[in-house]
């Protein structure tokens, strides 16, 4: 290795790895701790968007410029070069289903970018279960979660450009259901070190109302309670609807970076790294790496290798404690994806399978399949 390469993979490193002290120093005083652990509603909105983006753990945002990009970091659907397509779905924790479908096109000889992408997760026919009827009332219920998006994209220059994306969220659980509006904002800088692309990203995602429920399910029957001084007379009980809180958006600000330490026309190895500070959570951060080969055997195909570790304070239990030894393995391996893909281009058109395995601790694991074609 030269003395040029090596001094410019130290820089990389100590860049990608400038904002961990930071991030697990802010963890430190427990005291002055004040984060609102589990006060958002719609986490589903962080469960991903193709299955590249959960291999790489959601350290994505400066790189991509795919249909994805409308969720990751809408900036990116202004760097795509021709239309596209995309759906992907994986089973989650507790046989529930996540699934997600984008659509983008650029226009204005590829200056700008439209796109719209729906998500779905839920559950259908679940018993009902109840103090009085621990065995069952013989009632089921279901839950359905979706968000659906318009996005537009622009560039600015050569090396800089910005994305929006305007969100409606509908959640329905059983006969209670609750609806919010969200943005997201999203940019993208790319430029070179050492003749090597370095690409800047920062994204603000979910920010919006708040989400409050009505429904059936909230309407009872209550009796009228006597005034002070007045004597209990028999009546009809009244109707009255329960007063739920408004819950806020899972908001997540996101600052990535992503550098090319190999860049050659059918061979690329990319760093990855992002650092987040969620509403409900600590900060955290995700390393990542990406391996690309193109046009295999002088032919239009192409494969790729993927992996990640993401790091969110919240999700760690304390394995000191004697309680929780058993958990030591799952852990520690929590935050891990890898994936891999392969992709044909023809000319006018390409295609791509993803796939994603992702580790969520105590909650096991998950596999992600998408498809994507571009025209």
């Amino acid at each position: 290795m030269s003395l040029n390469h090596t001094r410019r993979f130290a820089l990389v490193a100590a860049l990608l790895g400038a904002g961990v002290p930071g991030a697990l120093g802010a963890q430190d005083d427990a005291s002055q701790d004040n984060t609102a652990y589990g006060t958002t509603a719609a986490e589903f909105l962080l469960l991903g968007a193709g299955a590249r983006g959960t291999a790489l753990g959601g350290a994505f945002a400066a790189i991509v410029t795919d249909v994805s990009s409308i969720y990751y970091n809408p900036a990116g659907a202004a760097l795509m070069s021709r239309p596209g397509v995309m759906l992907s779905t994986y089973t989650y924790v507790a046989d529930t289903r996540y699934s997600w479908g984008g659509f983008a096109v650029p226009f204005g000889s590829g200056s700008s970018a439209f796109g719209i992408q729906l998500g779905t997760f839920g559950f259908d026919d679940q018993p009902v279960y109840t103090v009085d009827q621990p065995e069952g009332t013989g009632a089921v219920y279901s839950v359905a979660q979706t968000f659906g998006g318009l996005t537009y994209a622009r560039n600015f220059s050569d090396r800089f450009s910005v994305g929006l994306t305007a969100k409606f969220i509908s959640d329905q659980l059983g006969g209670a259901e609750g609806t919010a509006f969200g943005v997201d904002f999203g940019t993208n800088f790319h430029a070179s070190l050492a003749n090597h692309p370095v690409r800047f990203s920062f994204v603000v995602s979910n920010l919006g109302t708040n989400l409050s429920y009505s429904g059936e399910e909230l309407i009872s029957e209550t009796p009228r309670q006597p005034l002070p001084g007045e004597q209990p007379v028999p009546t009809l009980p009244q109707p009255s609807e329960l007063r739920t809180k408004g819950f806020g958006l899972p908001t997540m600000f996101r600052v990535g970076l992503a550098y090319d330490l190999i860049a050659r026309e059918n061979n690329r190895l990319t760093l990855l790294s992002d650092f987040n500070q969620p509403t409900s959570n600590k900060a955290g951060f995700v390393l990542g790496s990406e391996w690309g080969l193109q046009r295999l055997g002088g032919s239009g195909f192409g494969v790729a290798l993927r992996g990640s570790y993401s790091y969110q304070p919240a999700n760690n239990i304390d394995v000191s404690n004697p309680s929780f030894t058993a958990l030591t393995d799952e852990e520690n391996l929590q935050g891990l994806g890898l994936g891999g893909g392969l992709n044909y281009g023809g000319g006018n058109f390409n295609v791509g399978f993803d796939y994603a395995w992702k580790y969520l601790g105590i909650l096991g694991s998950t596999n992600f399949f998408s498809v994507t074609l571009g025209w």
